[in-house]
């Protein structure tokens, strides 16, 4: 069954948790496995990470792509042997089963959006989402 009303989390009532196996991960859990079934979504997971002064995300890899977007501060990524440089505003594509790892370089905390997606084959092509506009009278409630 589809959720039909918007649910909202609101950033107040959560809380930073400590993720083990890594260094000054914390992470705040803004889709869960559950909740992409009540949207009817296919999605394992999507994380608000924080990393503290010297954090990382060990290395490591899954089953899952993982797409992960820089919203405050300075990492490097380790990309295959290498580490490179990026910053608030990138973002990866990391297919599964690769090796990855995201380090703190900066002074201050830095903080990224890591979506889990399953990887599956025989996938249908993807397209670009469809909006339909509806008559406004909701502004006027504003």
């Amino acid at each position: 069954m589809h959720t039909q009303e918007t649910e909202v989390l609101s950033a107040a009532d959560m809380t930073w948790e400590l993720m083990p196996n890594h260094i000054e991960l914390y992470h705040r859990e803004i889709v869960s496995a559950e909740q992409a079934d009540r949207l009817g979504i296919r999605m394992s997971s999507i994380l608000w990470e924080k990393l503290g002064i010297g954090g990382q995300v060990l290395p490591h890899y899954h089953d899952v792509v993982e797409i992960i977007h820089i919203t405050v501060g300075e990492v490097k990524l380790l990309c295959g042997e290498e580490w490179y440089s990026y910053r608030a505003g990138d973002t990866f594509h990391v297919p599964a089963g690769v090796v990855h790892s995201v380090r703190n370089t900066g002074d201050s905390p830095s903080e990224q959006i890591s979506i889990f997606v399953p990887a599956e084959t025989d996938v249908p092509a993807n397209c670009f989402f469809g909006t339909t506009l509806i008559e406004d009278i909701y502004s006027s409630k504003l």
